[in-house]
């Protein structure tokens, strides 16, 4: 079995860096079976999510990760990756704290994709 906590670390380094550069070019990181669920509104398929995520409304993000949990998920492989973290947005001065949890999925290829992927600001 590979080392899930590293393959989980990576991911979430350039799933973060990818978001806050493109979001466009996170669509390879998605699959037609794939589904997100981005503050209780779900879509699935890889167009389905991209348009969600470009369409957000900010122009600028940065994340910042918290913490980072994984555990394999899966007899196939699968992994499952909790993050917590910040965010700041074009240029508000306060940063809003999130949670997100990714379903990952081996390809077959030697890499994974994300099958699910849920995300909630946390307020309060």
């Amino acid at each position: 079995m590979s080392d899930f906590q590293e393959i989980a670390q990576q991911f979430t380094q350039y799933y973060y860096t990818t978001f806050d550069d493109n979001r466009s070019n996170l669509a390879a990181l998605y699959r037609d079976q794939s589904m997100l669920t981005f503050e209780s509104n779900s879509v699935q398929g890889t167009s389905g999510i991209v348009e969600k995520l470009v369409g957000l409304p900010f122009q600028k993000i940065k994340h910042q990760v918290a913490t980072l949990d994984a555990q394999p998920s899966s007899e196939q492989g699968g992994i499952l990756v909790m993050v917590t973290g910040a965010l700041l947005v074009d240029e508000e001065e306060r940063s809003m704290n999130y949670t997100q949890v990714f379903q990952l999925q081996p390809d077959g290829h030697g890499s994974y994709f994300v099958f699910n992927d849920m995300f909630k600001l946390i307020y309060g």
